[in-house]
């Protein structure tokens, strides 16, 4: 009976045991459940900050874009500003020529001018000179006809002599 005693107390140990490492184990359960749900939970926030962080680097992403966009807008713009400027140049330069020869043209137009008030005076001197002989002209003439006349009265009178 002792023996049987001894099973009994062992079978108790043994069962006692078996308790305590199932309390134990149902313990540990708990725990890696409790520790599933926490990472389950993390996982799920890690989850929405790598998709608040993917809309993030999308709006990253579409400003970086929009702003490659703007920079090659503005090399564009800044290539056309230079090649208006040189434009400008250019045309200031021809603009600076024209009035160049603008001032020359307006030079020689009032050479010219003199010169033609020049001509007027010597064309105005000229027939008053003109007039003057024909005045003369017609003076001699009448004085030629005058003495023709003269001649044919002397000779005519010449003749009745």
């Amino acid at each position: 009976m002792e023996k049987i005693k001894e099973k009994m107390n062992q079978l108790r140990f043994e069962a006692d045991n078996a308790v305590t490492r199932a309390e134990d184990a149902e313990a540990k359960n708990k725990k890696y459940d409790q520790l599933i749900l926490e990472k389950d939970q993390e996982i799920t926030s890690m989850t929405h900050k790598i998709s608040v962080l993917e809309a993030e680097l999308d709006k990253v992403d579409a400003k970086l874009a929009e702003a490659k966009a703007s920079q090659e807008e503005g090399e564009s713009l800044k290539s056309t500003n230079e090649n208006l400027t040189r434009k400008i140049a250019l045309l200031e330069e021809e603009l600076d020529a024209a009035e160049k020869n603008v001032k020359e043209t307006m030079e020689k137009l009032r050479q010219v001018d003199v010169k033609a008030e020049h001509f007027e005076r010597q064309v105005q001197r000229v027939e008053q000179e003109r007039d003057q002989w024909e005045k003369k002209f017609e003076e001699m003439q009448q004085k030629y006809k005058q003495s023709q006349a003269e001649l044919d009265n002397m000779v005519a009178n010449m003749e009745s002599l």
